[in-house]
């Protein structure tokens, strides 16, 4: 018969192996998964064209590559300019065939030669946006300017141009003629020849 001391042992290693059997533990598999996405971005395209007849347009996009225009005295007027006279050119601007957003044309800074060798304070100047079809002479010039100068080298009054982009890929945008207006003061210098270089630059609204 068991004495009570064996029970205790006995009942002992009863207990530890319960305890043993209460750190078993079963290991189960983690499961994943995984999605991916890409995307392609493609910019689009964008240019600014001018005319100096509404016909042939071309990248004028440098102070060196500057379109000449053909500035023209009133009916009546032959010669060169005199003090007080006004002379009239016009100058067409649109968006090239494949350009895929509107835009927004300034007239952004003029540059001209050197008032000490030229007439460039004699003369100022101001800019139109002229209807589809009209001409830029004395009767068109009138209105709000896109932009004015009260010398050669200076600008003021800069208005926004809206250009519109052609319909499809292969049609350039809506042109847009602008007429230049230079007026002589009552002081211009006989025989001097001025050169001045205007700026414009569209940006597109999307």
């Amino acid at each position: 018969m068991a004495t009570k001391a064996t029970q205790r042992k006995v009942l002992a290693v009863l207990a530890g192996g319960l305890v043993l059997g209460v750190g078993t533990a079963v290991t189960l598999a983690a499961w994943n998964d995984s999605e991916f996405a890409n995307g392609t971005f493609t910019a689009g395209a964008f240019n600014l064209q001018g005319s100096t007849d509404g016909t042939a347009y071309a990248d004028h996009n440098s102070a060196g590559s500057a379109a000449t225009l053909a500035f023209t005295l009133p009916a009546g007027l032959v010669g060169n300019m005199s003090p007080t006279s006004s002379v009239y050119a016009g100058f067409w601007v649109r968006l090239a065939a494949g350009t895929t957003s509107g835009a927004n044309l300034v007239a952004d800074g003029t540059t001209a030669d050197a008032a000490a060798t030229s007439n460039s304070d004699h003369l100022s100047y101001s800019i139109y946006q002229l209807a589809p079809g009209a001409t830029c002479d004395a009767a068109s010039a009138t209105g709000t300017p896109v932009a004015t100068g009260t010398t050669l080298d200076l600008q003021t009054g800069v208005t926004t141009v809206p250009l519109t982009a052609g319909a499809t890929s292969t049609d350039p945008g809506t042109a847009v003629q602008l007429c230049f207006k230079v007026t002589a003061d009552a002081v211009l210098e006989p025989s001097l020849v001025t050169n001045a270089t205007w700026k414009f630059t569209a940006t597109s609204t999307n």
